[in-house]
Protein backbone atom coordinates (compact mmCIF):
# COMPACT_ATOMS: atom_id res chain seq x y z
CA UNK A 1 0.00 0.00 0.00
CA UNK A 2 1.26 3.46 -0.88
CA UNK A 3 -0.09 6.98 -0.61
CA UNK A 4 0.01 9.17 -3.70
CA UNK A 5 -0.05 12.91 -3.09
CA UNK A 6 -0.93 14.96 -6.18
CA UNK A 7 -0.44 18.73 -6.20
CA UNK A 8 -2.07 20.58 -9.09
CA UNK A 9 -3.19 24.18 -9.54
CA UNK A 10 -2.59 24.99 -5.87
CA UNK A 11 -4.65 22.02 -4.68
CA UNK A 12 -3.37 18.84 -3.09
CA UNK A 13 -4.93 15.41 -2.66
CA UNK A 14 -3.83 12.21 -0.90
CA UNK A 15 -5.07 8.85 -2.08
CA UNK A 16 -4.18 5.29 -1.14
CA UNK A 17 -2.89 3.07 -3.94
CA UNK A 18 -2.41 -0.67 -4.18
CA UNK A 19 0.80 -1.09 -6.17
CA UNK A 20 2.34 -4.30 -7.47
CA UNK A 21 6.05 -3.68 -6.99
CA UNK A 22 7.86 -0.60 -8.23
CA UNK A 23 6.07 1.70 -10.65
CA UNK A 24 7.95 4.03 -12.96
CA UNK A 25 7.67 7.81 -12.80
CA UNK A 26 5.80 7.66 -16.11
CA UNK A 27 3.30 5.21 -14.64
CA UNK A 28 2.77 7.49 -11.62
CA UNK A 29 2.00 10.38 -13.98
CA UNK A 30 -0.43 8.26 -16.04
CA UNK A 31 -2.17 6.97 -12.90
CA UNK A 32 -2.52 10.54 -11.63
CA UNK A 33 -4.14 11.75 -14.87
CA UNK A 34 -6.72 8.96 -14.75
CA UNK A 35 -7.45 9.40 -11.04
CA UNK A 36 -7.91 13.18 -11.35
CA UNK A 37 -10.10 12.80 -14.46
CA UNK A 38 -12.32 10.20 -12.80
CA UNK A 39 -12.76 12.15 -9.56
CA UNK A 40 -10.88 9.53 -7.54
CA UNK A 41 -8.60 12.14 -5.94
CA UNK A 42 -10.53 13.76 -3.07
CA UNK A 43 -11.04 17.48 -3.76
CA UNK A 44 -9.28 17.33 -7.13
CA UNK A 45 -11.60 16.45 -10.04
CA UNK A 46 -10.82 17.82 -13.51
CA UNK A 47 -12.72 15.78 -16.09
CA UNK A 48 -10.95 17.34 -19.09
CA UNK A 49 -7.40 17.16 -17.69
CA UNK A 50 -4.90 16.94 -20.53
CA UNK A 51 -2.98 13.70 -21.04
CA UNK A 52 0.32 15.58 -20.65
CA UNK A 53 -0.72 17.60 -17.56
CA UNK A 54 1.99 16.03 -15.37
CA UNK A 55 4.74 15.46 -17.95
CA UNK A 56 7.07 18.05 -16.38
CA UNK A 57 6.17 17.23 -12.78
CA UNK A 58 8.61 15.76 -10.27
CA UNK A 59 7.97 12.36 -8.68
CA UNK A 60 9.41 12.15 -5.15
CA UNK A 61 9.38 8.91 -3.15
CA UNK A 62 9.78 8.63 0.62
CA UNK A 63 9.27 6.08 3.36
CA UNK A 64 7.19 7.19 6.34
CA UNK A 65 8.25 6.52 9.94
CA UNK A 66 6.32 3.23 9.92
CA UNK A 67 7.79 2.14 6.58
CA UNK A 68 4.80 3.20 4.53
CA UNK A 69 5.55 4.37 0.99
CA UNK A 70 4.68 7.96 0.07
CA UNK A 71 4.81 9.19 -3.53
CA UNK A 72 4.56 12.91 -4.22
CA UNK A 73 3.72 14.26 -7.67
CA UNK A 74 4.44 17.96 -7.67
CA UNK A 75 5.36 20.80 -10.02
CA UNK A 76 9.00 21.71 -10.45
CA UNK A 77 10.02 24.78 -8.50
CA UNK A 78 12.27 27.56 -9.84
CA UNK A 79 14.64 27.33 -6.86
CA UNK A 80 16.65 24.56 -5.23
CA UNK A 81 18.41 21.67 -6.87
Amino acid sequence: MATLNITYNGLSSDLPLELDGQVSDGDVRRIAVEVVRSGGAPGLHIANLREDAFVHYVVDRFRGPRGDERIYLRPKVPFGA
